[in-house]
């Protein structure tokens, strides 16, 4: 029986049956969340629970008396609360190394050319992920609460519960560095040709509605961290747009680059 296979492919021949595929996630799922358990370690000397929760808790601290601090509503919040700042604490610390398991899962079915450009990628979506999370840390919260605390009554004592506190803080964590990522979208959906430049320019209009429409649902419902987060979409959309093109040309087959220039030739 003759081999089917294109002896060009630089992937045949490398397929693995499926129980080997198990146990290659399985190891790479162990190794993200003993990187976590490590940088939670590391998080629990220093700067301690208490230090985490302290760096947090700054922003809203700023525009509250002197004397007020955050209270404990829950029975078991003093403990539970800080264990959960440690773990997403731990998580965002080791977030380079999670995602790099993820590609060193999928590394083995991409070409050489897609490898090369894979792991930049992936430390521009980590940084960019790093950076909506610093933007919310020290700028949108700053803001939000000096908003807030200008609205409140003077008959009212804003002394929120840590618990619903650090509940709204890390959903807005989540959102900003989510959205961070629109860049990287926009260069997957145009290098997977799923969309052109061209329409991408053509749909700027709508996205800017509806990077709105997102920052309205995800955001608390104030004007300030709205359009901190619909503002920024906008930028990284265009970001995006002007990376798409380098990345399609920096992730471009050798059949293909082959193939373009034996067209130039011929003309």
């Amino acid at each position: 029986m003759s081999d089917s296979r294109d002896p060009a492919d630089e992937l045949a021949g490398t397929e693995q049956p499926f129980v080997a595929h198990l146990m290659e996630l399985r190891d790479r799922i162990l190794y993200a969340l003993a990187g976590v358990g490590v940088c939670m370690v590391l998080l629990a000397i220093w700067p301690g629970p208490s230090g985490l929760i302290d760096f947090i808790a700054q922003p809203i601290r700023a525009h509250m008396p002197p004397e007020a601090r955050l209270i404990a509503v829950g029975v078991f919040s003093p403990f539970f609360v800080p264990l959960k700042v440690l773990m997403m604490a731990g998580l965002l610390m080791a977030l380079p190394w999670v995602i790099y398991q993820v590609w060193a899962f999928v590394a083995p079915g991409l070409y050489s050319h897609e490898k090369r450009f894979a792991l930049p990628l992936i430390v521009i979506g980590s940084a960019l992920a790093y950076l909506g999370i610093a933007f919310v840390q020290f700028f949108v919260l700053d803001k939000m609460f000096a908003f807030i605390q200008g609205v409140t009554p003077a008959s009212v004592n804003a002394t929120p519960d840590i618990a619903s506190y650090v509940e709204a803080i890390l959903s807005l964590y989540l959102a900003f560095g989510l959205a961070f990522q629109v860049p990287v979208v926009v260069m997957l959906l145009v290098r997977f040709d799923m969309v052109t430049i061209d329409k991408l320019k053509s749909f700027r209009g709508y996205f800017i509605v509806v990077s709105f429409i997102i920052a309205a649902v995800v955001t608390p419902p104030d004007v300030i961290s709205q359009i901190a987060l619909a503002v920024p979409m906008c930028l990284l959309y265009e970001l995006g747009i002007i990376g798409a093109r380098w990345f399609v040309r920096a992730t471009r087959a050798p059949d293909d680059e082959a193939a373009e220039g034996g067209a130039a030739d011929g003309r």
